[in-house]
């Protein structure tokens, strides 16, 4: 049996199990699962036979650790937050148009539908954003994320040539992730994390966030991703504009040794791609002429339907709009929403995203009322997510993520934050007050002791 096998199993019992007792490993666990796909890795064959559904049983877990562990779990000022209210709007946003709309047919007969994979979605989000509340369950979530993109950055590293489908590296990574586009996205997105934890930690954390960085990088070239590099160029300039004074120069000398490092990893081959993101429209090649045509195609869908054709029915759908492209995808994640969810759908899209970046904001403004020691690294948190975010969701223009988890997980992290301020200012709170009520017991012993003596 391979090392790695007996590694895998004795880290899933850990989490499984571990979930019971302390929930937040059964959400590292799932994200870990989720990322890196064990399903799909040579390494998992020997359990393969068992039948076990890794995922599955992690949230199982995970639900029956909260409800074991329900009076240890602090929501902060309140049990459902904007951003979840939204999230659940959004669901029933989803179910009214299955119920409402016409039938999917032909394209998600093996694997779930939108939604009740979105369903799935929501049910998991909704449990990391009322465990990882406080700092210390936040700092081990962003470590798994370093973690997880260093195993997958080496995994492409390590491929045979064989590996790269018409020279772009395909097959990495969880189901979300088997299309080069899907994985370079979550990949740039987990770069300003990496980055984050890199500045708050010590030698051997620094160390570890660098090795990161530099396959996380490499594996991003490799998928040869237009989409990818346009979102990285976004979240540069939102760093760039949204960089703690305090650590300006630092983000500073990381985003130049970021991008000499991206060339040194780069080959002809990914610069010749990057350089056709700026060619005139006589000079564009067959894909981004194609994704043009696909994206009028949906605004003249969203233009005949405003409600929506209901979700799933995209595929269904555009060869009615642009014939000779029969179940082509969108590329383009709000003009797939807007299709298939209508007005109601993208504007409650538009406004969860919209809050999200309200929630990294006010953590920021409030985190001056904590501790530096506290504060501080909330802010970076803020900081760290919010360029992630801008990431993600450029790449969304060029890349259909609608129902994609990995997107959820992130726009859901600011809820965690928020969470996790929430509780360090009611624990700085009572803090100060215990410190004020023994100074005042204090003060009241003395005085009486000096009119004694008096």
């Amino acid at each position: 049996m391979p090392l790695k096998g007996l590694i895998f199993v004795g880290l899933f019992l850990l989490c499984a199990g571990g979930a019971l007792v302390l929930p937040y490993l059964g959400v590292y666990g799932y994200i870990a699962d989720y990322c890196i796909g064990p399903a799909s890795q040579w390494w998992e064959a020997p359990f393969s036979g068992l039948g076990i559904r890794y995922s599955l049983t992690l949230a199982l877990t995970t639900a029956i650790g909260m409800l074991l562990q329900s009076d240890k779990l602090r929501f902060g000022e309140s049990f459902l937050q904007r951003q979840e209210a939204l999230m659940l709007v959004f669901l029933g946003i989803v179910w009214l148009s299955v119920f409402l709309e016409d039938e999917t047919v032909g394209r998600y007969t093996t694997v779930d539908h939108p939604s009740v994979k979105f369903t799935k979605i929501v049910v998991f989000a909704l449990m990391m954003t009322h465990i990882i509340t406080d700092k210390r369950k936040l700092d081990g979530l962003l470590w798994v994320f370093v973690i997880v993109s260093l195993i997958l950055g080496l995994q492409a590293w390590d491929l045979p040539r064989r590996a790269f489908e018409g020279g772009r590296l395909e097959g990495i990574g969880g189901a979300d992730f088997a299309e080069s586009n899907f994985f370079a996205a979550f990949m740039a997105a987990m770069l300003p994390i990496i980055g984050m934890q890199l500045l708050r930690s010590k030698w051997f954390g620094k160390a570890v966030c660098a090795v990161s960085a530099a396959f996380t990088a490499n594996a991003i070239v490799l998928c040869r991703s237009r989409g990818a590099l346009v979102g990285i160029a976004a979240g540069a300039i939102t760093a760039c504009l949204f960089a703690p004074k305090k650590h300006r120069k630092k983000i500073a000398v990381g985003l130049m040794l970021g991008i000499m490092g991206g060339f040194y990893v780069s080959d002809p081959q990914f610069l010749e791609r990057a350089a056709t993101i700026m060619r005139n429209e006589d000079q564009r090649d067959e894909s981004a002429v194609s994704r043009l045509q696909l994206w009028r195609a949906g605004a003249e869908m969203f233009a005949d339907n405003p409600f929506g054709i209901g979700i799933g029915n995209w595929y269904q759908t555009i060869e009615y709009y642009l014939p000779g492209h029969v179940r082509k995808d969108s590329h383009n994640t709000y003009v797939k929403c807007a299709a298939e969810l209508g007005v109601q759908g993208i504007l409650v899209y538009v406004l969860f995203i919209f809050t999200a970046f309200l929630q990294l904001r006010r953590v920021r403004k409030l985190s001056a009322t904590l501790p530096q020691s506290v504060g501080d690294d909330l802010v970076l948190y803020s900081f760290g997510l919010t360029i992630s975010l801008a990431i993600i969701l450029t790449c969304g223009i060029t890349i259909t993520m609608i129902y994609i988890e990995i997107i959820w997980l992130l726009l859901m992290l600011p809820v965690c934050l928020r969470r996790v301020l929430e509780n360090a200012v009611a624990d700085h709170e009572v803090a100060v007050t215990i410190e004020t009520g023994e100074s005042g017991s204090k003060t009241s012993a003395q005085s009486s002791e000096n009119s004694d003596n008096q």
